[in-house]
């Protein structure tokens, strides 16, 4: 019992010992100067082991003779003298290689080595464990197919073409299955490892099978002509060459992909959107002709009287301003290069870069393809089996330590295919210009009510969008990201593309300097109140007064629509056009109505719900009636972006933001933290995002635009918004109800008109009485118009100048 504890123990311990040396190896090629050492050797051996080689089917049967000698007097005997150039250790080596083991196939092994150093070295020309795998089954094949084909066919036997190996293994298959059987079973590996690791083998045999069926059914008589005409006529239609040409299939098209087989390992496929067609005015119409579509309405339900004599023909809205001009493309510059903004070499060494990483945490992918974009480029990857797309996902940020790059976002996996996507950005980005927008094909063929061009996708396809659709967008980011030149964009787009008939914005600016251009175009394009001296809205009280007259004129087209029997604008419009609707009744041509606020931020925080809630009635109802909002902000917190207006406001636009929490705010999911700046954007429309790079307007171009629509003849006033109810002190003053009136409050608005300063501290003071009761007095005088609403911490601003006027209110009052 004694003597097995030692002997397990001497076990544990010489194993123990194994482990530690191969530990120990193991650690020594850890080290960069031990590998790099090992490399250079590796690499020179293998060059002087091919010198040998060539060098012994001319020096091998003089030296044959020598080398049956011992070997150790063969190596230290200086008489013997040898013709092969690498000396009697390259002799040695050759002969080894070839005679006494795999004949000429051999020189897979040279191979070997060569890969094995430069490995060392740190360069990963193929992977180890594939190449060894098939190296050995082709030197194993080739051995005995040289061993069988060519055992007697030198009269000389110092060079045995299959070496040792294949002349034993031939001789025993012979020997087995006779000379028929091993051709057949050479064939046939041949053919099963071809098959298996070669896709184009497998489809020249079977075109090889049909051709020769189609050729035996040529061959057959025809039972009837009718049934052979029918079968063999070939048919052709007109539409072939626009699957070939057409830019939406850039696949097909030899001009946009190229295939590069890489490292043995896997596909890498390069594929760049053809270039974009530009609209031509001979197209469908010249550029000045407006594109107005005349929808006839499906069923009349007005029928005018007898006596009724209404005009012929369909109502043009656009004839008031007949002589209106669209604005022209020389107005805007090309910004954009004519060059590709990414070197091939460079897709290449990303691409390279991605696969080693991958390969590093133990991810094995089938294939990997490039899109090339304006400023991004999509990596596609497609993983082996098995492998869970957390584990890719998570290595996001050492991909991009491996790339060295600005901010890389992965979509795991790409909805709609099979792959997973790595966006990373182009080294020298290429600038979108809004020319090349405005002038494609997409754009100016587009039949939609608001198209908007903001930018280009990753595969350089122009990303038009219906803000009749969309149907209020929401567009956030930080500070210096772009959304001012976004919104410049979509202005940019509307104004080439409808008639001021059909048309008119409402622009909001809190900070007076970003919409102030488009004044100019105040009788064409523009609508606001009656009261207001400015078109452009800049002061936070004329935002409320403007909001709610929206709100009437929301309630007014939804009464017209009822009186009309239509669901929406676009129905409305066209009975009225048809004339089927009696403009003696009511019924007018209703244009479009965009709300564009810049700042929204700002106006949340000066006027908090007086704007929140009327911009959450509109976005609730007004997209039937064709009012839409698009709202820009560069705080996209949630006080600001609160969930009233994210449950209206589908679509959302969100350039560069700081961090994740914001990018969630705005899109519900990150991205937007990790896009590069400069007008790159994520575009959600439900659970979709896209990232698009904005197209670039600068400030001149805006202004030459706005100069051209200005200059010819608009109306003779902006259109003029509805009064909003509850603005004029009389509406207020009735809605005052006497019995609820403090005792004190004649006294106090005699006070606050005295001194000319509202403020519910002055009232507590000169009164002696509680905060409490000194704000419903100050809500009070609000309501009767003595005072104006809140303003923060300011003083209310005093409505009534003197105690005459005021006593006339009094009396009004009873």
């Amino acid at each position: 019992m004694a003597d097995k504890p030692s002997k397990n123990g001497k076990n544990g311990k010489s194993k123990t010992s194994k482990k530690n040396l191969f530990a120990k190896i193991r650690d020594t090629f850890k080290n960069d100067m031990v590998k790099f050492i090992t490399g250079i050797v590796l690499v020179a051996f293998t060059f002087f082991l091919l010198v040998a080689f060539l060098s012994f089917f001319k020096s091998g049967h003089a030296d044959s003779s020598k080398l049956g000698a011992s070997f150790f007097s063969y190596i230290f005997n200086s008489n013997i003298k040898v013709e092969n150039v690498t000396g009697k250790w390259g002799a040695w080596f050759a002969d080894v290689l070839i005679n006494r083991w795999f004949g000429i196939a051999s020189v897979s092994i040279i191979f070997l080595t060569f890969i094995v150093g430069l490995r060392l070295l740190g360069a990963r020309l193929l992977p180890l464990r594939k190449t060894f795998f098939h190296a050995a089954l082709i030197t194993i094949w080739t051995s005995t197919t040289l061993g069988f084909f060519f055992l007697d066919s030198l009269s000389d036997k110092y060079l045995l073409l299959g070496g040792a190996h294949g002349f034993h293994v031939s001789e025993w298959m012979k020997s087995s299955i006779g000379w028929v059987g091993t051709l057949l079973i050479i064939l046939l590996t041949f053919i099963i490892y071809t098959a298996i690791n070669f896709g184009w083998f497998l489809g020249i045999f079977k075109k090889k099978v049909n051709d020769k069926k189609s050729k035996e059914k040529k061959e057959k008589p025809a039972e009837g002509a009718g049934a052979v005409m029918n079968k063999t006529e070939p048919v052709t239609t007109e539409n072939e060459e626009e699957i070939v040409e057409s830019k939406n299939h850039p696949v097909k098209t030899n001009d946009n992909k190229r295939n590069e087989q890489l490292n043995g390992d896997h596909s890498f496929t390069i594929e760049t959107a053809a270039k974009e067609e530009l609209w031509k005015p001979n197209d469908n119409q010249p550029n000045n002709q407006l594109d107005v579509t005349i929808v006839k309405a499906p069923l009349e339900t007005y029928v005018p009287d007898e006596e009724e004599n209404l005009p012929q023909g369909d109502y043009d809205p656009t004839l008031e301003l007949s002589s209106y001009k669209l604005p022209e493309f020389d107005l805007l510059e090309d910004h954009s290069s004519e060059q590709s903004s990414i070197k091939e070499e460079e897709l290449i060494a990303n691409k390279n870069k991605i696969v080693k990483t991958l390969e590093d945490f133990k991810i094995e992918i089938k294939s990997i393809k490039a899109t090339v974009g304006p400023t991004v480029t999509l990596y596609e990857i497609v993983p082996i089996q098995g492998v869970r797309i957390s584990r890719i996902k998570n290595l996001e940020d050492d991909i991009a330590l491996s790339l060295a790059a600005l901010g890389i976002r992965i979509i795991a996996p790409i909805p709609g295919k099979g792959t997973i996507g790595i966006e990373v950005p182009n080294s020298d980005p290429e600038i979108v210009s809004m020319k090349s927008i405005i002038t494609s094909r997409k754009f100016q063929n587009s039949n939609y009510e608001l198209p908007i061009a903001l930018g280009k996708t990753i595969s350089n396809e122009t990303f038009v969008m219906d803000l009749a659709k969309t149907p209020h967008m929401l567009v956030a980011g930080a500070t210096g990201q772009g959304k001012s030149v976004g919104l410049n964009a979509i202005l940019t787009s509307l104004l080439y593309k409808k008639h001021p008939s059909q048309l008119k914005f409402v622009m909001v600016d809190p900070k007076k300097v970003e919409f102030s251009i488009y004044s100019k175009i105040e009788r064409h394009f523009l609508a606001k109140l009656s009261e207001d001296e400015e078109p452009i809205i800049t002061d936070v009280q004329r935002v409320v007064s403007t909001l709610h007259s929206l709100t009437v004129e929301m309630d007014e087209r939804y009464d017209l629509l009822k009186k009309a029997h239509t669901r929406n604008i676009k129905e409305y419009n066209a009975k009225f056009i048809s004339r089927s609707l009696n403009p003696e009744k009511g019924h007018r041509f209703l244009p479009y109505i965009v709300v564009v606020i810049d700042e929204f931020g700002d106006l949340i925080m000066t006027a908090g719900k007086e704007v929140e809630l009327p911009i959450a009635r509109i976005a609730q109802l007004a997209r039937a009636v064709g009012i839409h909002m698009i709202i820009a902000t560069q705080r996209p917190s949630t006080n600001i972006i609160t969930g009233v207006i994210k449950a209206n406001f589908p679509t959302r636009v969100a350039f560069r933001v700081s961090s994740m929490i914001d990018s969630r705010t705005i899109l519900d999911s990150p991205g937007a933290n990790q896009l590069i700046g400069r007008g790159d954007m994520l575009i959600s429309q439900g659970s979709e995002l896209v990232r698009v790079q904005c197209a670039f307007v600068d400030t001149p171009e805006v202004e030459r635009i706005v100069d051209f629509i200005g200059s010819q003849r608009g109306y003779a006033t902006a259109l003029i918004l509805p009064e909003a109810v509850g603005d004029s002190g009389g509406q207020e003053i009735i809605d005052l109800d006497p019995g609820k009136r403090d005792s004190m409050f004649e006294e106090a608005a005699r006070v606050v008109v005295a001194n000319q300063s509202g403020s519910t501290s002055l009232i507590q003071r000169r009164f002696s009485i509680g905060y409490n009761r000194a704000g419903r007095i100050m809500d009070q005088l609000e309501t009767a118009g003595v005072v104006g609403p809140a303003e923060s911490s300011k003083p209310r601003q005093v409505m009534i100048l003197d105690e005459f006027e005021l006593d006339k209110l009094f009396e009004r009052l009873g």
